[in-house]
């Protein structure tokens, strides 16, 4: 990846990151650009003269700024074709149906410049593998063949303009290098700081995109470990819902049990959505309380009023009870008699 040549963001001078990032070297200064913008003006300006310098177009054409160049540096797309042309390089629109035609595949081409409003970036094929060299990322980033078409819709959605660079780009050092050998990359490159990346308002437009883009590319790239987080994520989440209602069927059985229901004290075994509730003493009874068909919300209210009896109740002074043994001794005899009556049966 030391191989690549890779200029990285210097105020707005975009255009002249795209050209040398795409040519792999320190081809054009602004100086050199600016040249170029200043020639296209003044051939602009004898086109508009014919009309007649007295015209309102004219005078209309003199007072508007240029439209190849700014002082922030932005150079158009014009003076981007003309400094091609000097290596024998033509622009061809991607989406163009003269292109459409032609039917080639993406990873067929050899290098693509990408503008979205006032922000120009390349993306080339070095070797047999293609690099987003956009001056706004810390590094070159790596795109699989797989997914280089899929990244170039997703930029065309975003609203950048692609362009397919016909021609023989010049020789370099990582095209040799990567000629014979493949790279892999660890870790992708990260954006550059938003205060060095904020030159113009297009180039604020423009990182949310490539952040838009970077993040799809990415996501697709890792879509099968995606995948298994959300799996893994929708596991914990109904964990957390299967105890949180199993919580609530509790204090369901609790406040039946509360209110004089004829529920023992065995523990209450929650089965898959069914609540099954045993007695100690024969019969068995399978309790299916109500409350299945009740709402998490509704579920929670009956539980809060369980707590709040249970608040109550212990708030209340309580006294003794005198009559217990009374009423135990009664309970014996009762059970006294069921038994002699039992034995007097046989």
């Amino acid at each position: 990846m030391d191989a690549i040549f890779h200029e990285k963001q210097e105020g707005s001078l975009c255009a002249q990151h795209c050209l040398n990032n795409l040519l792999q070297g320190e081809y054009f200064t602004p100086v050199d650009l600016s040249s170029i913008a200043h020639q296209l003006d003044e051939e602009e300006r004898m086109r508009m003269a014919e009309g007649g310098v007295m015209s309102d177009e004219y005078r209309t054409f003199l007072q508007q700024p240029s439209g190849n160049m700014d002082d922030s540096g932005f150079f158009s797309i014009q003076v981007i074709s003309n400094a091609l042309r000097v290596w024998g390089l033509e622009l061809m629109l991607f989406n163009s149906r003269e292109y459409q035609r032609l039917m080639i595949d993406p990873i067929n081409e050899k290098a693509f410049i990408c503008n979205y409003k006032e922000h120009w970036f390349t993306v080339r094929k070095l070797g047999q593998q293609w690099f987003n060299l956009n001056s706004l990322l810390t590094g070159p980033e790596l795109i699989s063949d797989t997914y280089l078409a899929l990244f170039l819709a997703q930029l065309q959605q975003e609203g950048y303009s692609i362009f397919v660079i016909r021609g023989n780009l010049p020789d370099c050092e990582a095209e040799q290098i990567l000629g014979i050998m493949r790279v892999q990359q660890q870790q992708r490159p990260k954006l550059i700081g938003e205060d060095e990346a904020q030159g113009s308002s297009g180039q604020r437009s423009s990182q949310r995109a490539l952040e838009t883009g970077q993040g799809l590319v990415e996501g697709v790239v890792d879509e099968e470990d995606e995948e298994l987080r959300k799996a893994l994520a929708l596991s914990r989440q109904d964990l957390e819902v299967e105890d949180e209602e199993a919580d609530l069927r509790r204090a369901i059985q609790l406040s039946m049990q509360g209110s004089g229901g004829a529920v023992s004290s065995t523990p209450i075994m929650p089965k898959e959505g069914n609540v099954t509730v045993t007695t100690a003493s024969p019969p068995a009874t399978k309790i299916t309380p109500s409350s299945e068909n009740l709402t998490a919300e509704e579920l929670r209210r009956k539980r809060q009023a369980y707590f709040d009896r249970q608040t109550q109740q212990q708030t209340q002074p309580t006294s003794p009870q005198p009559q217990d043994s009374k009423s135990t001794e009664s309970a014996e005899g009762s059970s006294d008699q069921g038994t002699k009556a039992t034995e007097g049966t046989h």
